[in-house]
């Protein structure tokens, strides 16, 4: 059944750095510099294809044709998301089956189909499996011509009457700086319901961008990402991280997207780090990012009609329900210093569907996942940053006002964004740091998985000082929180990882906080929050694994040709499983060559080309061949 593998066996914010961007892009030039060379197709002397010739990435035999692994994502009481990735050498549509039961050796299938995907979907696989019973852990795989995914598991919402939850929370994974060893902590624990992920799942920068300059640690496309190609291909590339990939396989995620999915410091209209005209329009710009996000997440898209709309709610009985707000891109205005009143953070329409569901639930927690941090954080008065709720003060004061107007208990704020970590009183009116009275509720910003802290020039004594509501700050530790819900309270676990940019790490428990019921302010814990019993992990891909016997792989594999059809220039992304010989030529439809080139050997790996076509190339249709000894892999591209 396992044909061609190995066989499966069981188990931000970055406005600081913004301002040093000019420096660290000559470090990214002088990467580039060194690992990039220039070479000249011989067809036409003015056109060239640009390979990359070290390996970023790879992927792994034995998961063929599903290299992404599977995910899932959104759960309902009665429906969840599964996620998975095809990649052939083809492109013709194509049918995936699928199936989800209750044990690992689907003994028990509760429901399966077939779903189509082709590259207007760009060959990602996303089925809203329904009919599913409440507060249950399911199995799931995907299947296309004999060969079978990865395993997933995954688990609906419950419902009535619930003692206990586990959510874990993260948020900013730059993928060049560092590991994501926070996530492979949370799967070893197996101890969480669901991951809720706040934001900055991708970052647009180019190669050394935002890097500490580990060379196995570059992404995809190397240049700042802009068109949709570009936005897919960087999903693509993060998507094969393995310590990712197994956190997906193992719990459903919950996502939201911040600034770095299209572009630092965004807003409705724009964002700080697009050139509007140079970079093209900002209109499409945001339009690729959030296709891009759609199709490579396990997302459930809450309007159809409206492709914009993030925001949407998840309720887990009569323990909590979740608001995952879009404090980035749906209806905020522009950055800006001062007491704007004017000012939007939500805007109008997610202003009233929050209220809405805040006032209409009957639920112990009121959950809210969001970006940017809500907390007063200021320095002698005046905001520190305007990113973040403090350059919304109006947005803020009504959210507030209708927290006490309507006796509102409970509220509890997740937050990213600023890659630090930190525990908040919300203080309303007549506060009182010393006895928490006056608080509206509490806030958990969660640090980041990898993305470097942003600059600091004072202690947290000071910080904590001219901001007493500030009960917690850690500036510097990376890793993840984990959210325990009971009936009496609301804690919040920090883990660290004791290094990002060594393969191997250490963990340890950083500060516990929490909020009791009706207190509506927090108060620290003296220990971790004790787990409950959860159901064993799907069986793990083990690359070095005895047991089972693949076919060594030898044909390389094109994961994706963009954009197609082609204007000026497409890239290529295929991968290598062993050192090999190259040679790329482009064809008319006559089987006239138009350009060619011999590229010697390379190295195993994920490779990049880019193909930039001769200016007299008419439109039409064109093969675009890779081989290499004797596989020969074609893609048809149009070029327009």
């Amino acid at each position: 059944m396992f044909r061609n593998r190995v066989e499966q066996v069981s188990l931000c914010h970055d406005r600081a750095f913004k301002l040093n961007l000019d420096t660290q892009k000559l470090h990214m030039k002088s990467i580039l510099l060194s690992c990039l060379t220039l070479i000249s197709l011989s067809a036409f002397a003015q056109e060239e294809v640009n390979p990359n010739h070290y390996s970023r990435n790879s992927l792994e035999p034995g998961l063929e044709p599903f290299y992404h692994g599977v995910a899932s994502g959104d759960p309902l009481s009665d429906a969840v998301i599964i996620w998975t990735r095809i990649t052939l050498n083809s492109t013709d549509p194509v049918d995936v089956n699928w199936r989800m039961a209750t044990d690992t050796l689907f003994t028990n299938v509760v429901a399966s189909g077939t779903a189509t995907t082709d590259s207007t979907d760009d060959w990602t696989v996303k089925v809203d499996v329904t009919g599913l019973s409440s507060d249950s852990w399911y199995y799931y795989d995907f299947e296309y011509n004999g060969d079978h995914s990865l395993i997933g598991r995954t688990r609906t919402a419950p419902t009535g009457g619930v003692d206990h939850l586990r959510f874990g929370v993260v948020s900013c994974q730059s993928y060049e700086n560092g590991y994501y060893h926070a996530y492979r902590e949370m799967v070893n624990r197996n101890d969480m319901d669901c991951i809720l992920h706040l934001g900055d799942y991708i970052y647009e920068y180019a190669t050394g961008g935002l890097s500490a300059g580990m060379p196995d640690r570059l992404v995809e496309p190397a240049n700042e990402i802009i068109s949709l190609s570009d936005y897919r291909t960087r999903y693509s590339h993060y998507r094969l991280d393995p310590d990712l990939r197994d956190a997906h396989q193992q719990y459903p995620f919950i996502c939201v997207w911040d600034d770095h999915e299209t572009a630092n410091n965004s807003y409705s209209d724009g964002a700080e780090n697009h050139t509007e005209g140079a970079e093209g329009f900002w209109v499409d710009r945001k339009a690729y990012g959030i296709q891009a996000n759609m199709e490579w997440l396990p997302i459930r898209q809450p309007d159809p009609n409206d492709p914009e709309r993030e925001y949407r709610d998840f309720n887990f009985g009569d323990l909590a329900d979740l608001n995952m707000l879009d404090t980035r891109l749906y209806n905020r205005d522009e950055q800006g210093a001062g007491n704007d009143n004017e000012r939007n953070l939500l805007g109008y329409e997610q202003r009233q569907w929050l209220y809405d569901n805040l006032s209409s639930s009957t639920s112990k927690w009121k959950l809210l996942g969001q970006q940017v941090m809500v907390a007063p954080l200021t320095a002698f008065g005046i905001p520190v940053n305007d990113d973040q709720w403090d350059g919304y003060p109006a947005e803020r004061d009504s959210l507030y006002d209708h927290l006490t107007s309507n006796n509102i208990d409970n509220m509890v704020v997740l937050t990213g964004d600023i890659h630090t970590s930190w525990a908040n009183d919300l203080p309303g009116d007549n506060y009182v740091a010393s006895t928490g009275a006056g608080s509206v509720g509490v806030e958990f910003v969660v640090t980041s998985i990898s993305t470097t802290s942003s600059p600091v020039n004072f202690g947290v004594a000071l910080i904590q000082a001219v901001n007493p509501h500030i009960k917690f700050a850690d500036l510097a530790q990376k890793g993840y929180l984990v959210l325990d819900l009971t009936e009496d309270a609301a804690q919040s676990d920090w883990y660290y990882v004791s290094s990002i940019t060594s393969p191997t790490y250490t963990s340890s428990w950083g500060a516990g906080w929490k909020t009791n019921d009706g207190d509506n302010h927090l108060t620290q814990a003296s220990t971790e929050a004790p787990a409950g019993v959860y159901p064993p992990l799907a069986p793990v891909f083990n690359p070095n694994s005895n047991v089972g016997i693949y076919e060594q792989m030898n044909e390389p594999v094109i994961v994706s040709a963009y954009p197609n059809p082609f204007v000026e220039k497409f890239v290529v992304q295929f991968n290598l499983f062993e050192r090999e010989n190259i040679h790329v030529k482009l064809t008319d439809v006559s089987g006239k060559i138009v350009l060619t080139k011999a590229f010697g050997q390379m190295p195993n790996g994920l490779h990049y080309l880019e193909v930039n076509v001769p200016s007299q190339l008419a439109s039409g249709i064109y093969i675009f061949t890779l081989q290499s000894g004797e596989n020969v892999i074609n893609r048809r591209m149009s070029k327009l």
